[in-house]
C-alpha cells in the first residue's frame, strides 16, 4: 500500500478489514480495538517498522508458541516510518521515526503505565528465528541482529516500557528536534547499544490560557472575604467544565490564583501535580519527578478522576486554587504561610484510597503543624482535621487527605519537641480513664452519704467538702466524655465541651482554695465560724469567678478542637480544649499558681502548728490522738490541690515523669476524698478528762495549747477547740 493512501489494515483471525484512519467514527473504533489488543495479558506484543499503520491479532504468528501465552496470540502493530500526518490517538498508537541510522520509538504515558513487554522489529525478512520468546521476566533491553539482507538487516529489540522509561530524564535537545506536530511524551532509541529513553513531556508547564474574574475578590480588613472566595471558586469551576482548553490559569485579583487541567481522553488520565516556589510565584503544572524542586506542591491522584467520571463528568478536570490572607476562623488560628489551598473537580470526591498529597518544603515555622480542611460553608472557615493526616519532618510538612475541599496547615503553639510518644500517651490514657472512673464512683458515694445517709445538720466544713466533691465529679465526667465529643467533629459541640471542662477545672481550683481558707479560719476562730452569709459568699465566689473566665475566653474564640501530637501522627488524639497556647499558660497556669501559693502556704502553716503540738508532753492517750489528728489534717492538706503542682515541673527531662506522677495522683483524688470524708464524718469517742490543755512552763511565759484536735466534720456543737492563750508570768 502506498503512503499516499495511508489506510489501516485490521486483520482479525484471518479476516481483512480496511477503513480510513481518520474517519470520525471508525478512527475511534479502531483505537478502541487496538487498546484491547494491547491490554490482553495473554498476548505477545510486536511493534514493526513498516510503510503503513495497522495491527493484526493472530494465532501462532511467527511460530510464537509457549512462553506463558494461554492462547498463543500476538498483537502485531505496524508503524509507518516518518509519517508526517496522523489523526490516530497518540495515547494508544506508538510512532516510529528514523534519524540517520537510528530508529526512534515514540510512546505515551499510557504505554509506560501499562508496563508492556514489547519486541520492536525493523529491517527486512524478519522471521521466527529472529523473534525471541517474550517471557516478561526475561524481556530486558536485549538486541538481536540477523543479516538476511545486506541493505537493511532485521533487528529486534526486546524491552519493558516501564523498566526502561520510569526514571527517564527530560532532554531538551532531543525533544526540541521532534516535529512540533507530533505529540510525544517518551522517546526510545531502539538501535542504541544501551538503554536510551527520554522523557519529552515537559516537566514544568505553564497553563495555555488565562481566565480573569470579572470583579476581584473583595477583602475585609486586609483579608479575603470568605463567601466571595467560595463564589469565585464556583465560577471558575463552571467555566472549566465548559471550556475546550487542556489547561488554564485563573486570576481572581490580589491573593487569588488558580490553575486548571482538563483530561479529554480517558486513556490520558494520570496523576496531576501543581507546584510553585513562593506565594508570589505563578502556579505551574509539574511532573512528579520535578516536585521536590518546588517548595509547595499539590498532587491529585488518578482515583479522583475515576470518581469524577463515575459522577457523570464527561471530561474530567481538576482545578487548584491558592488563596493568600484569607479570613481567619473564630479562633484566629495561625495558618502556615497564610496560604489556603483548594482543589475542585466539579464532583464530590471522598474516601480516596490514593490520598491527595500537599507538600510544603523548606518552611520556617514555630509550633506544631496540623493539616485541616473546610467544606466551604459559613461566613468564616470552620477547620477540622478529619480526613487529613499530617506528616512533618524538620522543615517539611505534608498533608495526606482523602477528599477534595479547602485545605490549610494550622499551627499549634505547642512546640514540636513537646510531642509525646504514642506509647506514653496510651499508658497515660489508660491510667487516667481507670483512675477517673474509680474517682467518679467514690465521689458519687460521698454525695450519696452526704445527702441521703447524713442524720445531723451539716457543718460549713462538710458543705465546702461536698462542693469540692461535686466540682471534681463533673470535671472527671467532662474529661472522660471529651474525646468522644471531639470525634463527632462538631465545632459547636466541641466548644461547649471545652467550656464545661475548663469551667469545672477552674471551679475545682477555687474550692481547693476555699478548703484552705476555711481551715485557716477555723484555726484562728475555732470550728464555729460566725460570718454572716458565710457559705453563700464562699459558694458565689467559687462558682462565679470561673464562669467569668470561661465567658471571656469563649467570646475571644479560644475554645475548640486541640490535637495532642505524638511521635506517630497516626496516634494523634483530638480533644476539646483551649486552642490558644498563650491563653492556656496565662489562664490555667497563672490561675492555678495563685491557688497553689495560697494552699501551699496554708499547708505549711498547719503542718508547723501540728509539729508544735507534737512536742508538747502529754499522756500516751493524748499523744496518740494528736498523731491521728495530724494524719487527718495532713491528708486534707494533700487534697488541697497540691498534686496539681507537678504541672510546674513538666519541662525538659522531668516532663514525662511529671506527667505520670500528675496523672496517677489526680486520677485517684476522688478515692482519697472519699476515705477522708468517711473517716472524719464518724467522730471517735474520747475518754473523760482527756480533753483539756497542757501547760508548757518557760522562763518568761506559759503557753496553753489544746492537745485534742477538734474534728472539723464532727456535728457535736459542744466540742470546740480551745484558743491559744499566752500569759506573762
Amino acid at each position: 500500500m502506498t503512503q499516499k493512501c495511508r489506510m489501516t489494515w485490521v486483520l482479525l483471525l484471518g479476516h481483512l478489514w480496511i477503513s480510513p484512519v481518520w474517519g470520525s467514527s471508525q478512527g475511534g473504533t479502531i483505537d478502541k480495538i487496538l487498546r484491547n489488543c494491547l491490554l490482553d495479558d495473554g498476548r505477545r506484543i510486536f511493534f514493526v517498522a513498516d510503510t503503513f499503520n495497522g495491527f493484526v491479532i493472530a494465532q501462532n504468528f511467527w511460530n510464537q508458541t509457549g512462553g506463558g501465552a494461554a492462547n498463543n496470540e500476538s498483537c502485531i502493530v505496524f508503524l509507518e516510518k516518518n509519517a508526517t500526518v496522523t489523526k490516530m490517538s497518540h495515547k494508544v498508537w506508538p510512532r516510529m521515526e528514523t534519524k540517520g541510522s537510528s530508529y526512534l520509538l515514540y510512546l505515551s504515558e499510557w504505554h509506560i503505565e501499562k508496563k508492556f513487554n514489547v519486541s520492536v522489529l525493523h529491517g527486512r525478512q524478519c522471521n521466527s528465528t529472529t523473534t525471541p520468546d517474550l517471557d516478561g521476566s526475561k524481556c530486558v533491553f536485549s538486541h538481536t541482529v540477523q543479516a538476511f539482507s545486506s541493505i537493511e538487516p532485521c533487528q529486534v529489540r526486546c524491552m519493558n516500557t516501564m523498566t526502561i522509561c520510569k526514571d527517564s530524564d527530560y532532554n531538551e535537545t532531543i525533544c526540541n528536534n521532534i516535529d512540533p506536530g507530533i505529540n510525544v511524551e517518551y522517546v526510545v532509541n531502539v538501535t542504541a547499544t544501551r538503554e536510551h529513553c527520554y522523557n519529552c513531556d515537559q516537566p514544568v508547564k505553564k497553563p495555555g490560557t488565562t481566565y480573569t474574574l470579572n470583579a476581584s475578590v473583595p477583602t475585609d480588613g486586609g483579608r479575603l472575604d470568605t463567601r466571595a472566595v467560595v463564589r469565585a471558586v464556583e465560577e471558575f469551576t463552571r467555566w472549566a467544565a465548559s471550556c475546550s482548553e487542556s489547561s488554564a490559569a485563573f486570576n481572581g485579583g490580589e491573593g487569588v490564583a488558580g490553575v486548571m487541567v482538563k483530561k479529554t481522553d480517558p486513556a490520558d488520565v494520570t496523576d496531576v501535580s501543581f507546584a510553585y516556589m513562593s506565594p508570589g510565584d505563578s502556579v505551574s503544572i509539574v511532573s512528579n519527578s520535578y516536585l521536590p524542586t518546588f517548595s509547595r506542591s499539590v498532587t491529585v491522584p488518578r482515583e479522583a478522576f475515576d470518581q469524577a467520571l463515575a459522577s457523570n463528568v464527561s471530561e474530567p478536570y481538576v482545578a487548584m486554587f491558592r488563596l493568600l490572607n484569607m479570613a481567619q476562623d473564630e479562633r484566629n488560628s495561625t495558618v502556615l504561610g497564610d496560604e489556603v489551598l483548594a482543589v475542585e473537580m466539579g464532583a464530590e470526591i471522598t474516601n480516596l484510597t490514593q490520598q491527595i498529597n500537599i507538600h510544603f518544603r523548606n518552611m520556617t515555622y514555630t509550633g506544631t503543624p496540623s493539616c485541616h480542611s473546610w467544606n466551604g460553608e459559613g461566613s468564616r472557615p470552620n477547620w477540622t482535621s478529619h480526613g487529613c493526616r499530617t506528616v512533618f519532618n524538620g522543615t517539611n510538612v505534608s498533608c495526606e487527605c482523602t477528599h477534595l475541599t479547602f485545605f490549610a496547615i494550622l499551627m499549634s503553639q505547642i512546640a514540636v519537641n513537646e510531642t509525646i510518644s504514642s506509647s506514653d500517651l496510651k499508658n497515660l490514657t489508660i491510667i487516667t480513664q481507670a483512675g477517673c472512673g474509680l474517682s467518679m464512683f467514690f465521689l458519687s458515694i460521698v454525695l450519696f452519704m452526704h445527702f441521703l445517709l447524713r442524720r445531723t445538720k451539716a457543718t460549713d466544713t462538710s458543705r465546702i467538702l461536698v462542693h469540692l466533691v461535686l466540682a471534681m465529679l463533673l470535671l472527671n465526667l467532662t474529661f472522660l466524655t471529651n474525646n468522644f465529643v471531639a470525634e463527632l467533629k462538631s465545632a459547636v459541640g466541641c466548644k461547649i465541651m471545652a467550656v464545661l471542662m475548663h469551667y469545672f477545672m477552674l471551679a475545682t481550683f477555687m474550692w481547693f482554695a476555699a478548703q484552705a481558707f476555711h481551715l485557716r479560719l477555723q484555726m484562728n476562730r475555732g470550728p464555729d465560724v460566725r460570718i454572716r452569709h458565710y457559705m453563700a459568699k464562699v459558694s458565689l465566689t467559687c462558682w462565679l469567678i470561673p464562669s467569668v473566665v470561661g465567658i471571656v475566653l469563649l467570646s475571644l474564640g479560644k475554645y475548640g478542637e486541640l490535637v495532642i501530637y505524638t511521635d506517630d501522627p497516626a496516634d494523634n488524639v483530638a480533644m476539646c480544649w483551649i486552642t490558644d497556647g498563650n491563653a492556656q499558660y496565662i489562664v490555667n497556669i497563672g490561675y492555678y499558681a495563685l491557688v497553689f501559693i495560697f494552699t501551699f502556704a496554708s499547708f505549711i502553716f498547719i503542718l508547723s502548728w501540728l509539729y508544735c503540738l507534737k512536742r508538747i508532753k502529754a499522756d500516751a492517750t493524748q499523744v496518740n490522738k494528736s498523731g491521728s489528728s495530724i494524719v487527718t489534717v495532713m491528708g486534707l492538706c494533700c487534697l488541697l490541690g497540691l498534686t496539681w503542682g507537678f504541672a510546674f515541673f513538666a519541662y525538659g527531662v522531668l516532663r514525662i515523669p511529671s506527667y505520670y506522677i500528675f496523672t496517677v495522683l489526680n486520677s485517684f483524688q476522688g478515692f482519697f476524698l472519699f476515705i477522708y470524708y468517711y473517716t472524719t464524718s464518724h467522730p471517735r469517742e474520747t475518754n473523760s478528762g482527756t480533753s483539756g490543755s497542757t501547760s508548757l512552763e518557760g522562763t518568761s511565759r506559759i503557753t496553753t495549747i489544746p492537745v485534742d484536735l477538734f474534728n472539723p466534720y464532727d456535728n457535736v456543737p459542744e466540742k470546740k477547740m480551745s484558743s491559744l492563750k499566752t500569759s506573762q508570768e
